[in-house]
């Protein structure tokens, strides 16, 4: 990795400034990217941005680190922008649930997975993810189609469980 751009030199915190803001991105070979940084990625450098199109629709561009040249904040975006990207890929129904109902769907969840001798830890920062035998993670709203694990096994054993768990009683 010995020519590293100036931009992979950069540390995650000084990339965490260009998110949720509007940027021109000139990479290799003079090309030009703008868009709204939705994350980069601390490993590879890699920028992911976003762009809103008037239909509504999303498109999706990562810029690999190493092409990056120079990136130039074009738009701060505010507190409305942020939410709308924040948004961008969350499930439609993850929308509907309070906090609250999130918390009350965990803990039961929790609590049955449990019951069933099942071994479950919280994570991630604010320990909404479940994280069921350390192989799979369950995020909100804690549904089957919330699950994810690279076991396919382990993973339809416990979607399985969790449609069990969610069917009216």
């Amino acid at each position: 990795m010995g020519n590293m751009s100036e931009w992979q030199r950069k540390s995650p915190l000084e990339w965490q400034t260009y998110v949720n803001k509007e940027v021109k991105v000139t990479a290799a070979e003079k090309h030009e990217y703008k868009g709204w940084v939705l994350t980069i990625d601390p490993v590879s450098a890699n920028v992911v941005l976003v762009k809103l199109m008037e239909d509504g629709k999303v498109c999706v561009s990562v810029i690999l680190g190493h092409a990056v040249q120079k990136v130039e904040i074009v738009n701060e975006g505010d507190d409305e922008m942020k939410e709308r990207l924040a948004h961008l890929f969350m499930p439609e129904e993850s929308r509907v649930y309070g906090h609250e109902e999130l918390e009350k769907r965990k803990s039961s969840l929790k609590t049955w997975l449990e019951t069933n001798h099942i071994p479950v830890t919280e994570q991630g920062e604010s320990q909404r993810t479940l994280c069921v035998a350390g192989v799979l993670t369950i995020d909100p709203p804690y549904g089957p189609e919330d699950c994810s694990s690279s076991n396919e096994i382990i993973l339809s054993r416990v979607q399985s469980l969790i449609e069990g768990h969610l069917a009216p009683q």
